[in-house]
Protein backbone atom coordinates (compact mmCIF):
# COMPACT_ATOMS: atom_id res chain seq x y z
CA UNK A 1 0.00 0.00 0.00
CA UNK A 2 1.05 3.53 -0.52
CA UNK A 3 0.47 6.86 1.00
CA UNK A 4 -3.25 8.17 0.12
CA UNK A 5 -3.13 10.67 -3.28
CA UNK A 6 -6.64 12.26 -2.54
CA UNK A 7 -6.95 12.91 -6.49
CA UNK A 8 -6.29 9.49 -7.24
CA UNK A 9 -8.49 8.13 -4.67
CA UNK A 10 -11.22 10.07 -5.95
CA UNK A 11 -10.91 9.03 -9.27
CA UNK A 12 -11.07 5.77 -8.17
CA UNK A 13 -14.17 5.93 -5.91
CA UNK A 14 -15.84 7.82 -9.11
CA UNK A 15 -15.60 3.99 -10.39
CA UNK A 16 -18.02 2.66 -8.10
CA UNK A 17 -20.61 4.73 -8.51
CA UNK A 18 -24.21 3.50 -9.33
CA UNK A 19 -23.78 -0.49 -9.44
CA UNK A 20 -23.63 -3.14 -6.57
CA UNK A 21 -20.49 -2.98 -4.60
CA UNK A 22 -19.02 -5.78 -2.45
CA UNK A 23 -17.87 -3.71 0.94
CA UNK A 24 -15.67 -4.48 3.87
CA UNK A 25 -15.59 -1.86 6.64
CA UNK A 26 -13.89 -2.43 9.48
CA UNK A 27 -12.68 -0.03 12.86
CA UNK A 28 -11.03 -1.55 16.06
CA UNK A 29 -8.51 -0.21 18.70
CA UNK A 30 -8.25 -3.95 19.98
CA UNK A 31 -6.10 -5.38 22.22
CA UNK A 32 -3.79 -2.13 21.51
CA UNK A 33 -6.33 -0.29 24.35
CA UNK A 34 -5.52 -1.98 26.89
CA UNK A 35 -1.84 -1.24 26.66
CA UNK A 36 -2.46 2.62 27.17
CA UNK A 37 -4.72 2.93 29.73
CA UNK A 38 -6.29 -0.34 32.36
CA UNK A 39 -9.69 1.74 31.98
CA UNK A 40 -9.62 1.55 27.68
CA UNK A 41 -12.56 -0.54 26.54
CA UNK A 42 -11.51 -2.00 23.09
CA UNK A 43 -13.61 -1.22 20.24
CA UNK A 44 -14.88 -2.26 16.89
CA UNK A 45 -17.01 -3.03 14.09
CA UNK A 46 -17.19 -5.22 11.60
CA UNK A 47 -19.03 -5.70 7.77
CA UNK A 48 -17.39 -8.25 5.47
CA UNK A 49 -19.75 -8.48 2.03
CA UNK A 50 -22.09 -5.78 2.45
CA UNK A 51 -23.70 -5.11 -0.94
CA UNK A 52 -24.53 -1.73 -1.50
CA UNK A 53 -25.36 0.57 -4.52
CA UNK A 54 -23.00 3.86 -3.67
CA UNK A 55 -24.59 6.85 -5.48
CA UNK A 56 -22.23 9.30 -4.65
CA UNK A 57 -18.32 8.90 -3.02
CA UNK A 58 -16.07 11.77 -1.88
CA UNK A 59 -12.75 11.65 0.33
CA UNK A 60 -12.06 14.61 2.24
CA UNK A 61 -9.20 15.93 4.83
CA UNK A 62 -5.79 16.99 4.61
CA UNK A 63 -4.44 13.38 6.20
CA UNK A 64 -5.54 11.23 7.91
CA UNK A 65 -8.46 11.30 5.69
CA UNK A 66 -12.50 10.22 5.72
CA UNK A 67 -13.94 8.65 2.84
CA UNK A 68 -18.36 9.08 2.68
CA UNK A 69 -20.05 6.83 0.48
CA UNK A 70 -23.57 7.71 0.06
CA UNK A 71 -25.96 5.38 -0.56
CA UNK A 72 -29.84 5.94 -1.16
CA UNK A 73 -31.38 5.61 2.24
CA UNK A 74 -27.75 6.87 4.13
CA UNK A 75 -24.31 7.15 4.29
CA UNK A 76 -21.25 4.90 4.94
CA UNK A 77 -18.09 6.71 6.57
CA UNK A 78 -14.69 5.66 7.36
CA UNK A 79 -12.49 8.17 9.23
CA UNK A 80 -8.90 7.95 10.09
CA UNK A 81 -7.50 6.66 6.30
CA UNK A 82 -4.01 6.57 5.47
CA UNK A 83 -3.16 4.40 2.92
CA UNK A 84 -4.61 2.61 -0.24
CA UNK A 85 -4.21 0.20 -3.02
CA UNK A 86 -6.12 -1.16 -6.20
CA UNK A 87 -4.94 -4.40 -6.17
CA UNK A 88 -4.72 -7.08 -9.28
CA UNK A 89 -8.46 -7.61 -8.86
CA UNK A 90 -9.34 -4.52 -9.26
CA UNK A 91 -10.56 -4.11 -5.46
CA UNK A 92 -9.99 -0.37 -3.83
CA UNK A 93 -8.27 -0.98 -0.24
CA UNK A 94 -8.17 1.80 1.65
CA UNK A 95 -6.17 1.56 5.44
CA UNK A 96 -5.76 3.88 8.29
CA UNK A 97 -2.69 2.76 10.21
CA UNK A 98 -1.36 4.35 13.84
CA UNK A 99 2.25 5.46 14.03
CA UNK A 100 2.80 2.52 15.23
CA UNK A 101 1.45 0.48 11.75
CA UNK A 102 -1.43 -1.24 13.46
CA UNK A 103 -4.63 -1.44 11.74
CA UNK A 104 -7.55 0.86 13.07
CA UNK A 105 -9.46 1.30 10.16
CA UNK A 106 -9.99 -0.54 6.84
CA UNK A 107 -12.86 0.39 3.80
CA UNK A 108 -12.60 -2.29 1.12
CA UNK A 109 -14.59 -1.95 -2.64
CA UNK A 110 -14.75 -5.22 -4.67
CA UNK A 111 -17.02 -6.18 -7.53
CA UNK A 112 -17.04 -9.65 -6.20
CA UNK A 113 -17.34 -10.97 -2.13
CA UNK A 114 -14.27 -11.15 -0.17
CA UNK A 115 -12.90 -14.21 0.80
CA UNK A 116 -14.29 -15.05 4.03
Amino acid sequence: MKSIDVQQVQEALQLWLSHDVYLHLETTNGAYAALHSDNAIPVGAYIRNGLVTIERATIKGHGPYRVGLKMQLGWIYAEGLTDYEIDDQGRLLLSGNDSEGRLMVALELSETPFPV
